[in-house]
């Protein structure tokens, strides 16, 4: 990188953040054993209040590749991981790397069609699964071959108070385990292996080979800036990069003393990065939470509180009025950092009110491991934008037409970065990986933003979700903005609907707050003082709920599948 002129936002860093990071010269091995050897006795993982040292963590760790070694895991292997947050999830991830063997990341609630295009992609023939789900995997197409299957039982991590609370008593987990491995077993005659037998392996040799920097870590799927699910190929110099950019980028984390808590999922890039690498970096106490769920997080605030939180909006503001209804003390959380979606500035208010700690926006995708983008942890922050490049990382807005070109400060133009973030290409995807990459190793993102003269970013929508109407581009951002000042409506999605002559029409999904009435007539009068008229939707439904992922960010292709299919 080079000096202040070409980097504006280098003058907004928060105090002590330097340009570059140092290159990275270690692997996230090396970064697990660094943690076990500098912070042994203090608690890596907290799940229900049962707590795992980092030395014995990282024994686990080591017990688990042996016992995958005899699997037949080897370098380059991919291994699928269908797991919640738990600490297997935890000890499986990092003991899968210790082989040279790649990491496959799934959502564990998709369904059997989307299971079975990614395993039809990737083709990894081991499985460790939550025991939920080995039947479901038991019973995939023949064309999917799995030589073993490691099946989880997530509660045996759990205290046994816990486990009974949840109706889930040992003998009776013990009684499914053995009914579900004999019928797997005998299906098909995979060989189905239990995680308690996994981890009583002994200890893999200290010499086995290990990982090297430019070793593929990570196949984690994302629908790229076009088409179906895809698997971006991310190094261990991609993700450990990330991770001491991270650790750049805040400057104030004490480590070996911070608590961060796992309530994004680790399956999502968001989560795996702020959470399963990163806050075993920083030596901190990582709680884990099998899915986000306000009781459960407020009751754990009170014995070990959160002191760097990393969550989406929706889980800010429940968190804002539980902790304020309930008198919650949420003072402890000195750094919030938010990711995935756009962030109100009315959740910003909320938030700080009861935490008295910053909460900050982020920008990134899964193929930059993920974050790129971040708002100074500081006076400089600015909201309303996802902040400026992270330390070694470079960022220009170009004419998306003629990306050679770049746009005039404040000018909408694809975001185009390069830093070592970011990914190598997708998976066995050469054509594809081919049209998002430029000369000089730029990353075509995929989205529509505004940089300011000193280097502030602003999202303005995806290329892919731009609605062509009437020869103009609507971005369904602008258009939510504006019918969330709709009285009564509580959340938006806005689409394009294909019109029979070419072209689509504006169409806003709008869910009502509790007891409020939708009159379209002012809605679309609402509409027109905010926005250019080929803009204000053509159609206004109400719908009860509106899909969303698992971290909460509203799926606008589902909606507008939703809506064609009602037309």
């Amino acid at each position: 990188m080079s000096d202040d002129h070409e980097h504006p936002w280098l003058a907004s860093y928060a105090d002590d953040v330097p340009a570059e990071i140092e290159p990275v010269t270690g692997t996230l091995v090396d970064l697990i054993d660094e943690a076990a050897q500098q912070y042994r006795s203090h608690t890596a993982l907290e799940f229900f209040g049962r707590g795992t040292s980092y030395d014995v963590l990282h024994d686990r760790i080591e017990r688990v590749a042996e016992g995958l070694r005899r699997l037949g895991v080897g370098h380059g292997d991919r291994v699928a991981l269908l797991l919640p947050n738990c600490p297997q999830h935890v000890i499986a991830f990092y003991a899968i790397l210790r082989l040279g063997a790649v990491v496959v990341e799934h959502n564990p609630l998709y369904t059997d069609r989307e299971l079975r295009h990614l395993f039809e992609d990737h083709g990894a023939t081991v499985a460790i699964a939550w025991d939920k789900l080995v039947d479901r995997l038991a019973e995939m197409p023949k064309d999917i071959r799995f030589t073993s299957i490691v099946s989880v039982d997530i509660t045996r991590e759990m205290p046994a108070s816990k486990r009974f609370a949840l109706r889930l008593p040992l003998k009776r987990a013990q009684d499914a385990r053995s009914a579900l491995t004999t019928k797997v077993t005998r299906h098909r005659g995979l060989h189905v292996v239990a995680w308690r037998d996994v981890v009583r392996s002994r200890l893999l040799l200290a010499d086995h080979e290990r990982p090297s920097l430019d070793d593929t870590a990570l196949l984690q799927y994302t629908s790229g800036t076009t088409g179906a699910p895809k698997g971006a190929i991310l190094s261990h110099r991609n993700l450990r990069s990330n991770v001491e950019q991270g650790r750049a980028w805040v400057p104030g984390l004490a480590d070996g003393s911070e608590t961060i808590y796992g309530v994004l999922p680790f399956f999502h890039a968001y989560g795996l990065t702020l959470c399963l690498t990163f806050a075993m970096r920083i030596g901190a106490r990582l709680v884990l939470f099998p899915k986000f769920d306000v009781d459960l997080v407020l009751a754990a605030a009170k014995k070990h509180p959160p002191t760097f939180l990393p969550a989406v909006p929706p889980i800010y503001q429940r968190l804002a009025e539980a902790a304020t209804k309930r008198k919650v003390d949420l003072s402890a959380v000195r750094f919030a950092i938010s990711g995935a979606m756009n962030l109100p500035a009315s959740v910003v208010h909320a938030w700080e009110e009861v935490s008295g700690g910053l909460l900050v926006e982020g920008f990134g995708l899964t193929e930059t491991s993920p974050v790129a983008l971040g708002n100074p942890v500081g006076p400089s922050r600015r909201p309303g934008t996802v902040g400026v490049p992270f330390p070694s990382t470079e960022a220009r807005v170009v004419d998306r037409e003629h990306p050679e070109n770049e746009v005039a400060p404040g000018e909408p133009g694809e975001l185009l970065l390069r830093g070592p973030q970011i990914f190598q290409g997708y998976w066995r995807r050469p054509d594809e990986t081919a049209l998002v990459f430029l000369e000089g190793g730029w990353f075509r993102t995929g989205d529509i933003v505004a940089m300011s003269a000193d280097g502030f970013v602003t999202i303005v929508d995806r290329i892919k979700e731009l609605i062509v109407t009437g020869g103009f581009n609507v971005a369904p951002s602008e258009v939510e903005e504006a019918v969330l000042g709709i009285a009564g409506v509580a959340e938006v999605a806005v689409v394009g609907i294909p019109r029979e002559a070419g072209g689509e029409d504006v169409a806003a999904a709008v869910v009502l707050k509790a007891g409020a009435r939708f009159d379209e007539a002012a809605a679309r009068a609402h509409c027109k003082e905010h926005l250019a008229a080929y803009k204000v939707p053509k159609r206004f439904v109400v719908v009860d709920e509106l899909p969303k992922n698992l971290i909460g960010k509203t799926l606008r292709r589902k909606v507008r599948e939703s809506l064609i299919a009602a037309s």
